[in-house]
């Protein structure tokens, strides 16, 4: 059978087609480990606690940062240093950090068979979402590429969705992406109003299943606090050993809720519990500032770039409470748990700076704020000699 010269050149064309999309859909090859010392100095380093260096050298060998310093009062031995980068005019961070972050677990949001991020059922503490990361993930190049180096990788769906890990966002597998796995567990609070088509018409109304469910979490946590104080339980009971950690403080219980009420509520759960807990969401957190300081609960904030939660608060609420807070002495960062959109990390944290946020305090709250809550604050979130070199 002979083949037209048309129906050749389509088919030409086709398979060069999609040998170009199989070439542009690649995921970057993880690099090999550092084998040169290296020095960059005349950057303007932003240190992630909050200091300047505006002409800086800062150098890494094996992984490990071994010099951050100003580069006008040091003699540099240029001779222990295989490559030498001239950062005139250039500015070094510690890696962003990504918290409440659905990255590797979904791929297309309207593609159901690319989600694996829930389970079914509404108790799922045993539930880990390391397991089901993808590091092969496509929107990972996008993340990195605005400076997002790690993330907070974290379940959804139920009253308890599981455990979040943390990961470095240059690795092969997950095991290899584990920087911390198991950090915390994530207990969304129940609403006390819901959105509902009653009556005909869209609207708020209360939620009838409140009272029943916070009884519920009551009940739970009380079971997994005597299970977790007997030497060896018999038989065992898989969810109530995943949350071992919480009871021995060995993990972050991380609380998803926006409204001042249940907030509160939500806290004096988790101390009852004897648990550490992390606000996540916390759309009227700024309300409640002084209530969340005094506890010393650090916050996962909603995205600052949205309208406000009220019909009644001002447009720029969202712009201006990370400052509240940061004001009142709370602990925090930025968060958003759709994947993609933790490429805009940085203009989060500049939206709040426009509106009286520091900021450099806005670059900590992406780095070193987001390591303290995460608890990985002694090896990175910062730029410092011994800490690895994620910048």
């Amino acid at each position: 059978m002979k083949i037209s010269p048309f129906c050749l050149f389509y088919l030409q064309t086709l398979i060069l087609s999609c040998l170009t999309a199989s070439l542009s859909a690649q995921v970057p090859v993880p690099a090999p480990r550092q084998s040169q010392a290296i020095l960059i100095w005349n950057a303007t380093a932003h240190l992630g606690n909050g200091q300047v260096i505006p002409n800086s050298a800062v150098a890494f060998e094996n992984g490990k940062i071994t010099l951050v310093a100003d580069a006008t009062t040091i003699r540099l031995d240029r001779s222990k240093y295989a490559r030498i980068f001239d950062a005139a005019g250039k500015h070094i961070y510690p890696g962003f950090i990504a918290t409440n972050s659905r990255l590797g677990l979904i791929e297309v949001e309207a593609a159901r068979a690319t989600a694996d991020f829930a389970e079914v059922g509404q108790l799922n503490p045993s539930t880990r979402a390391i397991v089901a990361y993808n590091t092969d993930s496509e929107v990972t190049p996008t993340i990195r590429s605005n400076g997002t180096l790690m993330a907070q990788i974290v379940p959804a769906g139920g009253l308890v969705s599981g455990s979040s890990s943390v990961v470095q966002l240059d690795a092969w597998s997950w095991e290899d992406a584990a920087y911390r796995a198991d950090d915390g567990i994530h207990l969304n609070w129940p609403a006390m109003r819901s959105f509902s088509f009653e009556g005909g018409s869209p609207g708020q109304r209360n939620n009838d299943q409140y009272d029943r469910d916070v009884q519920a979490l009551h009940q739970f946590f009380a079971e997994a606090k005597a299970y977790a104080a007997a030497a060896s339980p018999e038989p065992k009971n898989l969810k109530f050993e995943a949350m071992r950690g919480l009871f021995a403080g060995k993990q972050n219980l991380y609380i998803h809720t926006d409204n001042a009420r249940t907030i509160q509520e939500a806290v004096l759960f988790a101390e009852k519990f004897g648990c550490r807990a992390v606000l996540v969401g916390g759309d009227d957190a700024w309300l409640v500032a002084d209530f969340l300081k005094q506890h010393n609960i650090p916050v996962i904030l909603n995205e600052t770039q949205r309208l406000p939660a009220r019909e009644d608060e001002a447009v720029d609420q969202p712009f201006k409470s990370p400052a509240v807070l940061q004001q009142a002495g709370v602990l925090f960062t930025f968060g958003r748990d759709a994947a993609w959109q933790h490429r805009n990390l940085p203009f989060q944290a500049g939206q709040a700076a426009g509106f009286g946020l520091d900021r450099e305090a806005a670059v900590a709250a992406l780095t070193l704020n987001a390591a303290k809550i995460l608890g990985i604050d002694q090896t990175t979130g910062s730029l410092e000699t011994g800490k690895d070199a994620t910048l």
